[in-house]
């Protein structure tokens, strides 16, 4: 099965990105691409949502499976192909844009070519999006297209990681995807590092670990993002309550800790932030 859109490509280029084709392979063993260096002048990205796949990088095979991706730069050379005995479900969109080698370069996404998304969903819905309105309105609305585009990479981005021998596995991920709600709910409430390392029966260590694989950041972090966010929403919708009241009720009993973790995400005072809102 296929689905598959083809689109105009654009010789002045009024948006940060725009897609040339997007579409589906399912079911199809005999899908097979080789192309040689030079002969693609656009970025494209492959990924497998279910089944299995080949690519072929300096001669050597990568076998990739389900929420794994590959990610081609323009001019390079591009060999990947399905497996026979089990065919793979592979979304796929190429894509261009003036600032995108800078985009992708300044993020480190040229020193790997393989990848693993921690959230499939989000990608395949992203995807899903992208290729519905191309389908609908093929160039029509061109505008709408840019923005779907970039938000099939902003995705990418946020979710990729390289693939790599000792990556962690896709079930030990969604170990740690499933606490993050919870986390944001309770992160008003002290943090302890050995409950919640107790709730997956792992060690604080490997929590810890397991958690900057996943989230490219440390659980306390995490929790830090949430009591600021949550601070930022609070000191507009309750403005008769101080600073230092805001500050005990997102998780911070020293209101000059409260100011400074405040300062050193949104570049100002909570009292200054109340003064910009007109508060």
């Amino acid at each position: 099965m296929k689905r598959q859109s083809h689109l105009l490509t654009l010789p002045f280029m009024p948006f940060f990105c725009l897609p040339e084709s997007v579409g589906i392979y399912r079911d199809e063993p005999d899908h097979t691409v080789i192309r040689a260096a030079g002969s693609l002048n656009n970025f494209n990205i492959h990924y497998v949502a279910s089944g299995k796949g080949c690519i072929e990088i300096d001669n050597v095979v990568h076998t990739l499976g389900p929420g794994e991706a590959v990610l081609y730069f323009p001019m390079q050379a591009q060999r990947y192909y399905s497996s026979e005995d089990d065919p793979w479900d592979v979304r796929w969109f190429h894509f261009y844009g003036s600032g995108l080698q800078n985009y992708f370069i300044e993020r480190g996404f040229h020193k790997n070519q393989l990848w693993s998304i921690r959230q499939p969903s989000a990608f395949e819905e992203a995807h899903e999006a992208l290729l519905t309105e191309a389908e609908t309105h093929r160039m029509l609305k061109p505008a709408q297209l840019s923005t779907l585009t970039y938000s099939l990479l902003a995705v990418f981005v946020e979710q990729a990681s390289a693939l790599s021998d000792d990556n962690k596995s896709n079930s030990s991920a969604n170990r740690i995807l499933e606490l993050l709600p919870i986390m944001q709910q309770e992160a008003a409430q002290p943090f302890i590092l050995e409950e919640w390392a107790a709730r997956l029966g792992v060690t604080t260590y490997y929590f810890c670990k397991l958690f900057r694989n996943v989230m490219e950041m440390t659980p306390m972090d995490f929790v830090t993002r949430c009591r600021l966010q949550m601070a930022k929403q609070w000191l507009l919708d309750h403005k008769e309550k101080t600073i230092g009241q805001i500050a005990v009720e997102a998780g911070y009993p020293s209101v000059s800790y409260f100011n400074k973790r405040f300062m050193e995400h949104e570049g100002m005072t909570p009292s200054s932030y109340r003064r910009l809102y007109g508060v």
